[in-house]
């Protein structure tokens, strides 16, 4: 296991420099391990929409551990015990879901943080300081811990400056299909109300000079939102291309 300090993912982050990225969804170390051969800048770990757990994350980060591509988890909720666990586990990058206000933003990066700049409780030895090995992880660590979080619904765009503006909060992700639902169009991201939105919170997070990123597994859709600005951008998911690859292979014997 390498050294998380300094965090490259992060770095790049708060420069917004483009990184492309990849979701997985299948909870499968085998499927992460060949993602992570593939060569994406990041790689995002579903415990949300994905039946994930303690024991599957564990898996699926021991599968990248020589991968180059940085390892981001979306944990289930904005839940501090959970966040710590993650972290004590060996995540550096956290995605966190469903965020409507600055006073959510600010409990996300309080979770991540260990006092007194924070709340994350201490372990003097677990996987994330590979058991008290890496030098100065505690005076270290705060600083190289990257947080998203993402805006899924009308109080989230309401509140996107103040969300924005909070300290520790690197970059902003939208979540287009929940905010598609929120605004009347379940299933049709793609509805210009939707896209009108989209927009929007991309340039109030550039003004903020925030990363803004999202979830585009059309291609034409991702390259539009790289065009506007976006910077960290998953272009696609294991279970996506597994799936359309299964069915090219069945459709190819028919």
């Amino acid at each position: 296991m390498n050294s998380p300090l300094p965090n490259a993912f992060r770095q790049s982050i708060l420069a917004r420099r483009r990184q492309i990225g990849c979701w997985l969804s299948l909870a499968n170390p085998i499927t992460a391990e060949i993602a992570g051969q593939a060569g994406f800048d990041w790689l995002l770990v579903d415990g949300e929409h994905a039946p994930n757990d303690i024991a599957s994350f564990l898996h699926q980060l021991h599968a990248l551990q020589g991968s180059e591509s940085a390892a981001v988890v979306r944990p289930a909720s904005n839940d501090p015990v959970l966040i710590k666990r993650l972290l004590d586990l060996g995540f550096y990058n956290l995605l966190i879901p469903f965020v409507e206000s600055a006073e959510q933003a600010r409990a996300a990066v309080a979770a991540t943080r260990y006092p007194p700049q924070g709340m994350r409780g201490v372990s003097v030895a677990h996987r994330s300081n590979r058991y008290g090995a890496v030098p100065d992880y505690f005076r270290l660590i705060n600083d190289n811990i990257c947080v998203l979080v993402q805006i899924e619904n009308q109080a989230g765009i309401d509140a996107v400056d103040e969300i924005a503006a909070v300290d520790g909060v690197d970059g902003l992700f939208i979540g287009p299909s929940d905010l598609a639902a929120a605004l009347g169009h379940l299933g049709d991201p793609g509805h210009p109300q939707v896209q009108q939105a989209i927009a929007h919170l991309c340039a109030r997070g550039q003004a903020a000079g925030k990363a803004v990123g999202i979830l585009a597994p059309v291609a034409e859709h991702a390259r539009r939102y790289l065009d506007i600005g976006m910077s960290f951008v998953a272009v696609g998911s294991d279970l996506g291309v597994f799936r359309q690859a299964m069915l090219a292979l069945r459709q190819a014997w028919r």
